[in-house]
Formats: C-alpha cells, structure tokens, sequence
C-alpha cells in the first residue's frame, strides 16, 4: 500500500505540468495517445538505466570516471535522446500528428512520463530508507518546480527543432541534431549545477532559477511560433 501511495505522489508534478501543457493545443489530442505516449515515458526509463550503467563502465575502462562534464553531459544526452526517439518511432508516422506543434507536445509528454518514472524510483527508496513523509514531500515539491520542469523543458526544446525540420526540404537530421545537443547542454548544466554545487547552495538557487527561466521563455515562444504555422505537417522522408 505504501508503495502505490509514494507512487502516486510521484507521479503527480509530471500529471499537474502535463494538463499545464495540453491546454496549449488549439486542437486536442486523444487522450488515448497521450496516455500511451506517457507510457512510453515511462518505459524507456528501464533502457535508460541499463545505457547509463553500460556508460559508466565504458568510461571507467578509459579512466574517465572523474571527468565530470563527459559523465554529466553524456547521461543527459542518453535521456534526451531516447525521448526523441519514442516520438520519431510512435508519433512522426500516426494520423494523429497533423500539426507542427505536436511535436512539442509529443515531445513533453515522452519527458513528463519519464520524469514520473524517475520519481517513482526516488520517493519510494527515500521511503524504504526511512526518509518522513513531510521531507518527502518537500523534495516532491522542489523536483516539480526543478528537475521534473526542466525534463519538459529541455524535451520542449528538441520538439521545437523537430517540428521546424520536418518543413525542410533538406538537412532535416541536421537540424533535428542540433535540437538534441541544445537540450543535452542545458540539461547537463543543470546536472552540473545540481552536482557540483548543490542544490541548496544559494548559488545554485540562484542559477537554476535563471536557467529554468530562459528555458521556460524559451519554450513558451517556441508554442507561439509553432501555432502560426500551418496545420498539416508531413512527417520527414527519413524513417
């Protein structure tokens, strides 16, 4: 029981920031699709873990363990790929995705998803090692503002490049490409900031307001861009 409770409350920042976005779209998706995109989120944590376990070890093999940035910057690309990925392999080629801005959205939900699943695992072995409930709450509530805000953010941010390749003629990868490396860098500061400084040091508050912020700017411009745009969206010729 306590489990499906800790998991519940995990769940719920990603849910609260999913119905924040969804009321973006002009026109609704299914919920069928959203559910199952979530999902996917949610799974494609599992591949996550075993890709950054067989990282690490690689880079242990190389003596690199201690090289901060390569482990911080290559973790984050894992996770901000594999999103991509679900929305290349299960959204680009539905009937569903008819407009540039779902791309976006598609995109977030993936992230949102595997925010929750992150979440699942945090809250319920905070819980097992005895951590309080309101403790575990407080941290619930710093990871909606923080870590869970900026999945979507950074995931917004490759749906955006995503969504404006996908009306080139040529260089679509290229540019799908540099979405993925934006957001791997913004994300990996934001680990590094977390990691090195820590996230309670007034500095780091400081900063992780600030990225948080533009990102979020950012973003919100990107979905006013993007709903300018024409409706139909081809999906790219590349599979």
């Amino acid at each position: 029981m306590n489990i499906a409770i800790y998991s519940i409350i995990a769940v719920l920042p990603s849910i609260i920031w999913l119905f924040f976005y969804l009321r973006k779209d002009k026109h609704p998706e299914p919920n069928k699709m959203v559910i199952k995109i979530f999902f996917w989120g949610i799974l494609i944590t599992l591949a996550a873990l075993v890709l950054e376990w067989s990282y690490q070890e690689a880079l242990n093999i190389f003596s690199l363990q201690n090289a901060v940035l390569v482990v911080i910057i290559g973790m984050a690309f894992i996770e901000e790929y594999l999103k991509y990925f679900v929305v290349k392999a299960k959204v680009l080629k539905n009937s569903e995705f008819d407009e540039p801005v779902d791309a976006m959205l598609y995109l977030i939900i993936v992230a949102l998803g595997f925010a929750a699943a992150e979440n699942i695992f945090l809250l319920n072995g905070l819980h097992m090692i005895g951590v309080p409930l309101n403790q575990i709450l407080g941290i619930t509530l710093g990871r909606f503002l923080g870590a869970v805000f900026l999945h979507a953010l950074a995931s917004g941010i490759i749906g955006y490049f995503l969504a404006r390749s996908l009306l080139l003629r040529h260089e679509r990868k290229i540019f799908v490409g540099l979405g993925i490396l934006v957001a791997t860098c913004l994300h990996g500061i934001y680990n590094y900031i977390i990691i090195e400084i820590g996230p309670y040091n007034e500095n780091s508050i400081f900063l992780l307001i600030a990225l948080l912020g533009i990102m979020a700017v950012v973003v919100s411009l990107a979905f006013k861009n993007l709903t300018k745009l024409k409706s139909i969206c081809k999906p790219p010729i590349e599979s």
